[in-house]
């Protein structure tokens, strides 16, 4: 069920959408993504709503854990960038999606980065799993223009980063 707030929230994935036009129609289990991609974000935007069941309905049935507990989880989600995709668009059967993640815990900020594999069955993409290459916390830096270093850490300058 969507709000009035979803409609004036922009939505974490990234898209500059506001979330009721953009994961939130997935959310509500009346569409579903046609990408590898669009099911990330769409994830990403579950994990920051700890919405359990779509989280759980969106991963492939072989990997998916029992259940996912958020009780003690205090990261609060923030933003989402997409490295790379690899197939993954309605005519494939396989994807995957080099993203990173950035996160807030106990007032310091965070990232992850990670390769992480899609299938598609039964017409619906599906997590399978995925690799975290990189995590940790976000380096501070006083240089913020493109030719700074990242700040999440990866040794790239800003601009050939997430900056793109």
């Amino acid at each position: 069920m969507t709000t009035i707030t979803d409609h004036l929230e922009t939505c974490l994935c990234g898209s500059g959408l506001d979330y009721a036009d953009c994961c939130g129609r997935y959310h509500g289990d009346k569409y579903y993504p046609s990408t590898a991609e669009a099911l990330m974000r769409s994830r990403f935007s579950a994990y920051a709503r700890r919405d359990v069941d779509y989280l759980l309905n969106t991963w492939d049935a072989g990997k998916r854990p029992m259940t996912i507990d958020f009780s003690k989880e205090t990261a609060q989600w923030q933003k989402l960038t997409i490295v790379s995709t690899k197939k993954g668009s309605a005519q494939d059967s396989k994807g995957i999606v080099e993203f990173k993640a950035f996160y807030r815990q106990d007032g310091e900020d965070y990232f992850m980065h990670e390769i992480s594999r899609f299938v598609k069955s039964d017409s619906r993409w599906r997590y399978l799993d995925g690799v975290i290459k990189a995590a940790g916390k976000v380096a501070e830096s006083t240089d913020t223009g493109k030719n700074a270093p990242c700040p999440c850490g990866s040794g790239k300058k800003f601009k050939r980063c997430c900056g793109r």
